[in-house]
């Protein structure tokens, strides 16, 4: 008996299983789901502060942002009519446009662009509102100087007359305008995460984009549709030029004609800026990336 050995003791392991949420919770499983692509969440609030029409103008950083949009597309409107669409004096404008704004207000300067980021729930409706008011009069106010250098001077400088919308050249214009909106929003949209860290890749982004539209809207205007001078690609601007037709056959048809300038020229903007946004939000989602509310914030 004195040769036997003693039996070892089994102690028993404090620690317990982990549970199906632990797992779920972990680090490794959090990475993955990150990763993975999802649609969830597609249409959620981003960066939406709870604005509203009560609260939005206790900050005066707003009354900065609609300076900025003013002035901004004050800008957009005169180059507009004095450079008209030659691409590479145009670009290299804009991006020093974008530059001085983009810190502002993000430099929207388009309600294409306004509208997508409402619709895609990155501003606030009361915000977007205010951007469109202050663009339209920044536009207007761009016309004006313009055209007072123009009554003032000496020389026949004419402002650029837009091709007159009829039910035949509707859908021409219409689906131009469509495109370079999309363009424009798509351009827009993956530029944001650069607003805040690189503005100088911000504004050269978004100045290709409006580059590419109007590049893309010269091809398709003039060689597929033989239409000239029938894209503006900016609603804001749409509204200070002669889109709207002064002569007509009876009140019946000028109304018509008027209905369709303002769905060309305001309307499908304004679609194809949703769909450029919505087109990015899907890529994005699909590359299993997300939108970080710190790259772009308007105030």
């Amino acid at each position: 008996m004195a040769n036997q050995k003693p039996k070892k003791t089994m102690k028993k392991s404090t620690t317990k299983p982990e549970t199906k949420k632990e797992v779920l919770e972990s680090p490794a499983v959090q990475t993955a789901s990150v990763n993975e692509p999802s649609l969830k969440g597609f249409f959620a609030r981003k960066c939406d502060k709870n604005e509203n029409v009560l609260t939005i103008f206790k900050s005066p950083r707003i009354w900065g942002a609609l300076i900025g949009e003013l002035v901004g597309t004050m800008f957009f409107m005169m180059l507009m009519l004095t450079l008209g669409v030659q691409p590479l004096y145009f670009v290299l404008a804009m991006v020093g446009v974008y530059v001085a704004i983009v810190g502002l207000s993000g430099a929207n300067l388009n309600p294409l662009v306004t509208v997508g980021m409402m619709v895609t729930r990155r501003m606030s409706a009361i915000r977007g509102i205010l951007y469109i008011l202050a663009q339209v009069l920044g536009a207007w106010i761009g016309l004006i100087i313009v055209n007072a250098f123009r009554l003032g001077s000496e020389t026949s400088f004419e402002l650029p007359i837009m091709a007159e919308i009829s039910g035949e050249t509707f859908w021409s214009v219409a689906l131009v305008e469509l495109l370079g909106a999309i363009v424009i929003a798509f351009m827009f949209a993956r530029a944001l995460r650069f607003a805040r860290k690189s503005p100088i890749t911000f504004a050269m982004t978004v100045a290709s984009g409006v580059t590419l539209a109007i590049i893309l809207g010269i091809v398709i205007a003039q060689n597929f549709f033989a239409v000239q001078n029938s894209f503006i690609f900016n609603p804001a601007a749409a509204l200070m030029y002669q889109i709207l037709p002064t002569t007509a056959d009876g009140i019946g048809e000028l109304m018509n004609l008027a209905g369709l300038a303002l769905a060309a020229y305001i309307v499908m903007p304004m679609v194809g800026g949703v769909l450029g946004f919505w087109l990015s939000d899907l890529s994005t989602k699909l590359a299993g990336q997300g939108y970080n509310c710190d790259d772009y914030n308007q105030e």
